[in-house]
């Protein structure tokens, strides 16, 4: 039979050799019958070529080498997978993370979650009295000079960013506040939660919102010192305080309101009524602390352009002060006190001095008590293209014992015009100016940065009954260059019309002084 055969055939094919070697032998299929032969003939389709393999040795060989090929071939794959992954790492690491240097140093994520920014600033301050007469001394009252001579009014390090879009923060320190004390350099440190784009709310240390001069920026203002009532009113009582704050702004309009009460660190920092045993780290005896209450709106009713503007503004406060007394009675701490000076940057003596609102034993015959005290303003400014104007006036009224209303007021106006043809820079989510970026940046090719002239008056009476604060009126001029946006240099005259204080020494005395400014911000 042709199966028999065949059989044979494959057999012999098979058993003719007992080495582990393996051949190969070619198989056909009748079509018709479907028998198998290993020679090809009619209606024979090749099957295809069959290798044999020694049953004994080569399987147990082979599987063993396939496994370890297959073990090393495995081990190098997760080798190169870990490279390609560390490799993807790499270049994610550097697609989410950029590095903006235009307006300083910014660290921002790719998706735009997070940022952080190195913010500072260093202004490098002089101040010559060129006439320096105070009127002759009395008794003990030896007499007194401003004195010339240079310091560093400011020198700040911070950073600033966002966190999943909707939040912010800001921490900043001023290495020239509070004589050193711990704390006290403290002047923004805040989250703010941005609820959507018109509306946010903060917590921390922030600024009082209140006032146009107060807004802005002590990098932004025209002349080297703010005027007397921002000084007396908002920043001798340190307009840096801890509370919760909110903001609404639109593109022309905004409104911010705070609960705030002590500024950070001991009471070097401050003027308030903070007390004699540290502001945030308070001790035995310091009574409560005092709170206050603001609010400020402002905006744009007419507005032609960027250039073309009018805006205005109202501010207002009420101010719980804290008073504590000894056992028996005598006055411990806590109280209230104004105080200025007249505009200088390097010797800032306050010749203007309400003293102590809070004098005498509790219920003594002649004592007296502030209880609270309010403040209002009001605000203006116009920009038309390299011209500006802008004034404000601030009244505080003094209530408790021994007081009435009492009124402190002062106000002040001045003008502003840029010769190479700029116009102030204005922020409107803020209410005040911005930044200003020169036209053209001071290089040697005939690039003369920015120049801008400004001339003002300013008026500050703290004299109201029982109070004796002194009165001044103060003539300004200035001439400012600004290299470039981050670098300004400022030269002010001061000129003192007038000068009315308890401090017999500057009573009505003749003060003139020059003072310049190097500043550098970021």
């Amino acid at each position: 039979m042709r199966f028999s055969k065949l059989t044979l055939a494959v057999t012999a094919a098979l058993g003719a050799s007992l080495s582990s070697q393996a051949f190969a032998i070619d198989l056909y299929v009748d079509t018709k019958t479907k028998q198998i032969f290993a020679e090809p003939g009619p209606r024979r389709e090749p099957m295809g070529a069959f290798e044999h393999i020694d049953a004994a040795n080569a399987p147990k060989a082979n599987k063993a080498a396939e496994s370890a090929d297959l073990a090393a071939i495995k081990e190098d794959l997760e080798l190169k997978t870990n490279e390609i992954k560390a490799l993807e790492e790499h270049a994610k690491e550097a697609e989410e993370f950029k590095i903006k240097l235009d307006d300083g140093i910014e660290f921002v994520s790719k998706d735009g979650n997070f940022k952080a920014a190195i913010n500072g600033r260093l202004q490098v301050d002089s101040q010559v009295n060129v006439t320096n007469e105070p009127s002759a001394a009395i008794g003990a009252n030896t007499t007194n000079e401003l004195g010339s001579g240079a310091g560093i009014r400011r020198a700040r390090l911070g950073v600033e960013g966002t966190f999943f879009k909707n939040f912010d923060y800001k921490f900043e320190y001023d290495f020239t506040r509070g004589n050193g004390t711990v704390g006290a350099g403290v002047t923004d440190a805040y989250i703010r939660w941005v609820l959507n784009k018109p509306f946010s709310i903060k917590a921390g240390s922030f600024k009082e919102p209140f006032g146009l001069e107060e807004a802005t920026s002590n990098r932004y203002i025209s002349f080297i010192e703010r005027n007397m009532i921002s000084n007396a009113f908002v920043d001798n009582p340190n307009t840096y305080k801890v509370g919760i704050g909110t903001n609404y702004a639109q593109e022309r309009w905004q409104v911010a309101t705070s609960f705030q009460t002590e500024p950070v660190g001991a009471n070097g920092a401050s003027a308030s009524s903070i007390n004699t045993n540290g502001g945030s780290n308070r001790n035995n005896g310091s009574g409560d602390t005092g709170w206050e209450v603001n609010g400020r709106v402002s905006g744009m009713p007419w507005m032609e352009s960027k250039t073309k503007f009018l805006h205005v503004g109202a501010s207002g406060s009420y101010v719980d002060v804290n008073n504590n007394y000894q056992a028996g009675g005598a006055f411990n701490n806590g109280g209230f006190s104004f105080t200025s000076n007249l505009g200088a940057n390097v010797d800032r003596t306050n010749l203007l001095n309400t003293g102590q609102l809070t004098v005498g034993p509790l219920g003594a015959k002649g004592s007296r008590e502030v209880n609270h005290w309010t403040r209002f303003g009001g605000e203006a400014a116009l920009v038309y293209g390299p011209f500006s104007v802008q004034a404000e006036y601030i009244q505080s009224d003094i209530y408790g014992t021994g007081y009435d209303g009492n009124s402190l007021y002062g106000y002040y106006g001045y003008g502003s015009y840029f010769l190479t043809g700029e116009s102030r820079a204005y922020k409107s989510s803020t209410g005040a100016w911005n930044r200003l970026k020169p036209s053209r940046n001071f290089d040697m090719k005939g690039g003369w940065g920015a120049w801008e002239v400004v001339a003002g008056y300013d008026y500050l009476n703290m004299n109201d009954g029982v109070i004796k604060g002194g009165r001044a009126d103060v003539a300004k001029f200035g001439i400012n260059w600004y290299p470039n946006s981050h670098v300004r240099i400022n030269n002010n005259f001061i000129h003192v019309l007038d000068v009315s204080t308890t401090q017999r020494g500057f009573n009505n005395a003749n003060l003139d002084m020059f003072e310049t400014r190097i500043q550098l911000d970021f």
